[in-house]
């Protein structure tokens, strides 16, 4: 561990979690150069939804390689390129009757976000986007404005601007309906309220603590967009891809975003890759007005058009999906309700749940003994209070409620310290 330690920066935050080498992944399991092995609750913080070295994606991008494929290729047109957009126009876009253009961004989700805003800002000519309380967004400035945890905010160094930042669902309790406030701001011309370009939102709120946004709620706040002409932005990034058992996390409540983005299980095999859709009214942009060296990654393509043909080609990986966040769900619960720690709560929507602790010290006690005991867990939230499940969606079912044992195993180990020694342990 020298070498890191002598060279690596102290921005580093993963490897402060779980201090070992790993060598080796497949599927929902990770092992280290000692012999451990790990079940994978963290999934490449939802960048392998299909798992690690899925051998399926696997073969199609060494058969690439070895042809020769393109790797490289700015926004050129490939073979690989045109096989994925026509594969995911067949997959996605036309069965859900989305009417979508393909924008190819730099390999990062922030970057999709950016780009989002930009064409909100240029499409409509105003400046101001519509945030929310607990979102994030990614960590450079345009989308760091719109993240709101102050962490990220504060490491800027500048002070961030173009965003308002209004209450999500169910920040004001679960009585009040917060599009009511935002409806009635843009109707007020002295509300302070900047008039927006466009409004941002996760369905579920993935880094912000498992928040989930209503079906009504979604549909209100669309409504509010139309009827004031703002654009609407659903970033996709984490919850998208079938996290929550559609391949876009929006598809329950019927709402139709003006703009989406999407990256980090696009790929499907975790490869760097985003993608921003755009209804064509609003593709204006003037060739080359975003761009990036490495926007299209060519083997992202290969992969990604085998997930899509694998998965999505008809609805039976979608039930399963479902099939196991309800039993996740179940079992949270139960493991909740018996638990000897009070101020427990679960929070999240399909394979994209977890327990909130009124104590973060209990949290990350339980993430820390979940490690020692052979699962990689991550925290969530403002104070990072929620232990967060966002393991693959093809793990096994026995796999699963392994992970979920050491779960339930090291909360009793946690509940069995004195309050006292649980904040120094």
């Amino acid at each position: 561990m020298d070498i890191f330690d002598e060279l690596e920066s102290e921005v580093q935050s993963y490897a402060r979690n779980f201090p070992v080498v790993f060598t080796k992944a497949q599927g929902a399991t990770l092992h280290d150069e000692s012999g451990n092995s790990y079940i994978d609750f963290l999934a490449g913080a939802g960048a392998l939804n299909y798992g690690h070295n899925n051998p399926l994606f696997k073969e199609k991008l060494i058969d690439y390689i070895n042809s020769d494929g393109v790797t490289h290729s700015l926004d050129m047109h490939t073979a690989a390129k045109r096989d994925f957009l026509t594969t995911f126009k067949e997959k996605i876009l036309a069965p859900r009757d989305l009417a979508y253009v393909c924008q190819f961004t730099g390999p990062t989700g922030t970057n999709a976000v950016e780009a989002a805003m930009k064409i909100a800002r240029k499409v409509t000519g105003r400046t101001n986007i519509v945030g929310f309380t607990h979102g994030f967004h990614g960590a450079t400035c345009g989308s760091m404005a719109a993240t709101a945890n102050s962490h990220f905010r504060n490491a800027s160094g500048i002070t961030l601007q173009g965003v308002t930042t209004l209450p999500f669902d169910g920040y004001l309790g679960e009585n009040y309906d917060t599009t009511e406030l935002l409806e009635k701001m843009l109707e007020d011309s002295s509300s302070g309220l900047d008039y927006p370009a466009a409004v941002l939102v996760e369905t579920v709120q993935g880094e912000g603590g498992l928040n989930v946004a209503s079906n009504k709620w979604l549909q209100n706040l669309q409504r509010i967009c139309n009827k004031f002409d703002v654009l609407l932005i659903v970033d996709d990034i984490q919850a998208g891809c079938g996290r929550t058992g559609t391949f876009f996390s929006f598809e329950p409540s019927g709402i139709k975003p003006d703009i989406v983005t999407l990256s980090k299980s696009l790929s499907g095999y975790g490869s760097p890759f985003s993608l921003v859709l755009l209804k064509p009214e609003h593709d204006q942009w003037m060739p080359g007005e975003h761009n990036g060296t490495f926007r299209g990654n060519n083997h992202a393509f290969i992969t990604a058009t085998a997930a899509l043909n694998h998965y999505w080609s008809d609805d039976s990986f979608a039930k399963d999906v479902v099939n196991k966040a309800e039993l996740l769900g179940n079992e949270l619960k139960r493991i909740s309700s018996e638990a000897k720690i009070p101020g427990i709560s679960v929070k999240g929507r399909g394979i994209m749940q977890g327990i909130s602790f009124s104590d973060p010290e209990i949290t990350n006690k339980v993430a820390k003994t979940a490690f020692s005991k052979g699962l990689i867990i991550e925290t969530c939230g403002s104070e990072s209070e929620v232990l967060k499940c966002l393991c693959s969606l093809t793990i096994a079912e026995e796999e699963l409620r392994s992970g979920l044992k050491i779960i339930e195993e090291s909360i009793e180990a946690v509940a069995a310290f004195p309050a006292e020694e649980r904040k120094a342990g």
